[in-house]
């Protein structure tokens, strides 16, 4: 059997940046109605996909095409 040995260099001049960079995510705190942490958990429950995955996907949703609020009270 061969012994894998560890070059003294390596030449990373034509590596390339890693494609999944804008896919990372990062972890917060945020405070969500429990009626509305319900309502992603039975989405979830009828998708097979977690709530957190839900909600990321469509607040991402929500980012690209760049929907805005619409409030009004009445």
């Amino acid at each position: 059997m061969g012994v894998n040995k560890m070059r003294k260099e390596y030449d990373f001049s034509k590596a390339k940046l890693n494609p999944y960079i804008k896919k990372l995510r990062k972890q917060i705190s945020i405070r969500i109605d429990i009626d509305t942490i319900e309502y992603f958990k039975r989405q979830a429950h009828d998708t097979g996909i977690s709530y957190q995955n839900l909600i990321n996907l469509y607040l991402s949703n929500c980012a690209s095409h760049k929907k805005t609020v619409n409030i009004e009270w009445k």
